[in-house]
């Protein structure tokens, strides 16, 4: 045989030849314990309610909800991240049921922590979207635009009510300059130095946020582009995450995770810190509407994205396959 360089002495087929060969020699592992479980508890529902774009996600009752939690705990999930539902009637300009003691979120993180303890991270998005009448993720000025530092006021509140109700980790999502640092000091304040900040640093304005709108009921009209990242910057994640770390941050986040895999892999390499991915309503659905119609093989898709995510850097990723994930892998 004709010699091409190092060829035929060098075949890096050797090393794929069985499946035991190939799982020796993965350079990349998924584990059960890398997944967070994104869970949505909506308020005056007596059974759950499936989300239309989100095949397989429900909008949980309370007792669904606490279902959920023990089956992540014995998938061997490191955590869920809840999601609040009020009822309509109950959305302000100031998002009250954010801040209210026995608003939906507050009850269902009290009601996971009573039924796992911490044997699963207890984590809570902290943002008014969901609950308030215009969908932003602040309140808005008297010509319509989000108040950045108005909304600060209301994110502190916010913390200190969702550590009151038990979140062992707070998710501030809205974008705010600042908002790190604010829900620190306000956490801090009330002797909550334990409280976690998962940093939701890199958030785009996104095209594949589409199904979660239908999940949280949002009534956004517009979009969040003054506030949301612009999808074609760079440095500008990277500023974030400088001024996210400077203000408090334990950990950090990237999100959508598929489309921007180069920005986690420059979040990872340059940090010190637990860096997360959210694998968005987007991603999820277009894999399980490709599988609906036979496009993909649904188990390998689900599997090879997670992997994608962590190769480029995540430590946790935040998707809604994953107990379902954790129980293939166990």
């Amino acid at each position: 045989m004709t010699k091409y360089g190092s060829f035929p002495g060098t075949r890096p087929r050797r090393l794929r030849t069985t499946p035991a060969m190939r799982r020796m020699v993965a350079e990349t592992r998924l584990h059960p314990a890398d997944f967070i479980l994104p869970a949505f508890i909506r308020e005056g529902v007596s059974e759950p309610v499936p989300i239309a774009a989100m095949p397989g996600v429900v909008q949980h009752t309370r007792d669904s909800l606490k279902k959920a939690a023990v089956e992540a705990v014995e998938a061997g999930v490191s955590g869920i991240m809840l999601f609040g539902v009020p009822e309509e009637s109950k959305k302000d300009a100031l998002g009250t049921p954010g801040t209210d003691p026995d608003g939906i979120l507050q009850v269902a993180l009290r009601d996971v922590r009573a039924e796992v303890g911490d044997e699963l991270l207890v984590m809570s998005d902290l943002c008014l979207d969901e609950t308030i009448d215009h969908g932003h993720c602040g309140v808005l000025d008297d010509q319509g635009r989000v108040d950045n530092d108005a909304t600060l006021e209301r994110y502190a509140e916010m913390a200190q009510v969702q550590a009151d109700a038990g979140a062992h980790v707070v998710g501030p999502s809205g974008m705010m300059d600042g908002q790190i640092g604010v829900v620190r000091d306000a956490l801090d304040q009330i002797g909550r130095e334990d409280v976690a900040i998962l940093a939701y640093t890199a958030k785009y304005s996104s095209a594949f946020y589409g199904p979660f709108r239908e999940a949280v009921a949002s009534s956004l009209k517009g979009d969040r582009k003054t506030y949301q990242q612009d999808p074609a910057n760079v440095r500008e994640s990277m500023r974030e995450l400088a001024l996210d770390l400077e203000e408090g941050a334990d950990m950090v986040m990237v999100k959508p995770a598929g489309p921007y895999l180069d920005i986690l892999a420059r979040v990872a390499e340059s940090v010190d810190v637990p860096v997360a991915a959210y694998q968005i309503s987007g991603e999820y659905s277009m894999v399980e509407a490709a599988a609906e119609k036979g496009w993909v093989d649904r188990d390998r898709a689900i599997l090879e994205t997670l992997t994608g995510i962590k190769r480029a850097g995540a430590q946790n990723i935040l998707t809604y396959w994953a107990t379902e994930a954790a129980q293939k892998l166990r």
